[in-house]
């Protein structure tokens, strides 16, 4: 559960560091995101020569999540951090590499492109 003001890992290669969560689109009336949602972020600490520069307002998916997910089969899923990949409008990644396992969940919301780029779709 990912909620505002969070900070999530960058986990790919697109020059941030640190994703601070400023927005989460409203689904119903939660104003919590999950495995496969996407977020607008604030970048925190970027390479000067990557592909997003510093303070900036960009999109990202929630990737990872320390907070464990139920899935339909009644099976949990949970990792050591959390964690976004920056996109762009067309939901297609800035970077060119995905680091760490992903969730399934991320590849069933329509990213297929993460999904084909991550090392690990757990």
């Amino acid at each position: 559960m990912i909620q505002r003001e969070t900070m999530l890992v960058a986990a790919d290669n697109s020059g941030a560091k640190k994703l601070r969560v400023i927005g989460i689109p409203r689904r119903g009336s939660s104003r919590i995101a999950y495995l496969g949602d996407t977020v607008s972020v604030s970048i925190r600490g970027a390479d000067p020569h990557g592909a997003v520069k510093d303070h900036g307002i960009e999109r990202a998916v929630v990737v990872r999540t320390r907070k464990e997910v139920r899935r339909p089969d009644g099976s949990y899923i949970r990792f050591d951090d959390n964690a976004g990949v920056v996109i762009d409008k067309q939901g297609n990644p800035k970077g060119s590499r995905v680091f760490g396992p992903i969730a399934r969940e991320v590849r069933e919301r329509g990213f297929k492109k993460i999904a084909s780029l991550a090392t690990e779709v757990f």
